[in-house]
């Protein structure tokens, strides 16, 4: 291949990647803003309601907040999360915890496929999906990962500013 098509195609690619890493990140963004703010509806409380109150990690706070309260605390960290995440080419060191909050909060939710009542269907001799709970869950693999890799872009511009790698307890 002639050296100019080389050049050429690896302009392209890093074009690509900054097109892609744009997408990725404010896409994640938006989702979890946008799920954040549904967290103040009466109808996303009642669906919060029906995984968290199953989760040994979220239950308990059922006893401190009723539905409507819990479910607009979870859209609080939800929005701030994204904000967080969103705050990168500013605030990168922000954007790290974001990301971070958000491994976590992906991480509860897909614990949700194991503990809420009908995620799974019943006597196919494999861990088959239902319809609503199940795959509703499971769409949170492909955002944990937007989420981890959120992280690494947000260490990665930190490590790149100051000259060596942060510490995430330097964070």
């Amino acid at each position: 291949m002639p050296a100019g098509l080389r050049v050429k195609g690896k302009a392209v690619v890093r074009n690509i990647d900054k097109i892609s890493a744009f997408v990725l990140r404010y896409g994640l963004v938006l989702v979890v803003f946008w799920i954040g703010c549904l967290k103040f509806t009466a109808y996303e409380s009642e669906g919060v309601f029906n995984h968290a109150s199953h989760s040994p990690v979220l239950a308990w706070a059922y006893h401190i907040l009723d539905v409507r309260n819990f479910s607009r605390g979870l859209g609080v960290v939800e929005i701030a999360t994204a904000l967080l995440i969103a705050a990168e080419p500013v605030w990168p060191k922000l954007s790290i915890v974001g990301s971070l909050a958000g491994i976590g909060m992906f991480l509860t939710t897909l614990s949700f496929v194991i503990t809420t009542p009908g995620a799974w269907q019943v006597g196919y001799g494999f861990p088959a999906l239902s319809g609503f709970p199940g795959q509703f869950l499971v769409k949170d693999v492909v955002l944990l990962g937007a989420a981890i890799w959120t992280l690494a872009d947000s260490l990665r511009y930190v490590a790149d500013r100051n000259g060596s790698p942060p510490q995430i307890s330097q964070i």
